[in-house]
């Protein structure tokens, strides 16, 4: 799809830096990002709020299955296999290096 938020951050010097949200779903193999919101509703969101897929939580692709979809991914010591258009949902930050 294709979608892509701007988002502002200050730094501890002061100084502003843009980060760019991006859909989990755009996370490639062994990369991380840092949730920033759920753009989901319904008892789904509720489920992930309870799963720990709440604003700053770190999440890492780990694999795909032979389709591509289901992914599975780490959040908080647990994998959670997400199908792409709830991944489409949820925003974050990609981790430059961990």
């Amino acid at each position: 799809l294709g979608t892509y938020v701007k988002c502002e951050k200050i730094q501890k010097e002061g100084k502003k830096m843009q980060s760019l949200q991006i859909p989990l779903s755009k996370l490639e193999k062994g990369e991380s990002g840092k949730v920033q919101q759920l753009n989901i509703s319904s008892d789904l969101r509720r489920r992930l709020l309870d799963l720990g897929c709440i604003e700053g939580t770190l999440i890492t692709y780990l694999q795909a299955s032979p389709a591509n979809d289901p992914i599975a991914y780490r959040i908080r010591g647990s994998v959670l296999a997400l199908r792409k258009d709830v991944s489409d949902q949820i925003f974050i930050v990609k981790e430059e290096s961990l």
